[in-house]
């Protein structure tokens, strides 16, 4: 994203601050909505410096995958057992049914 915007303003194209914010936060997936929602509410836009909003998302993508980890780490440790039944049969009751 920086990389695009220093190139535009090579070409006299500039945004603002808080342009660049919103533009960020319109580009996130839609796993993220929560977290941009939060950010939305709890910070004046018009004020958040870009480097708090890209540390802020960083900060929660980390965490994001460390949660991700320790649920990958959970599902290993449960382990499923299942019994398997089997069928025998009484040798008694197969002569029975022979003498018949």
């Amino acid at each position: 994203f920086t990389n695009i915007i220093n190139a535009l303003q090579a070409l006299d194209k500039t945004y603002s601050n808080s342009e660049m914010v919103r533009k960020i936060l319109r580009c996130l997936p839609r796993t993220w909505m929560p977290k941009v929602t939060a950010i939305e509410e709890a910070k004046n836009l018009n004020v958040l410096p870009l480097e708090d909003l890209l540390g802020s998302l960083m900060t929660h993508e980390l965490s994001m995958q460390k949660k991700d980890v320790v649920e990958e780490k959970e599902k290993k440790k449960k382990k499923i057992v299942a019994l398997k039944s089997s069928q025998t049969e009484d040798s008694e009751d197969d002569d029975d049914d022979e003498e018949l």
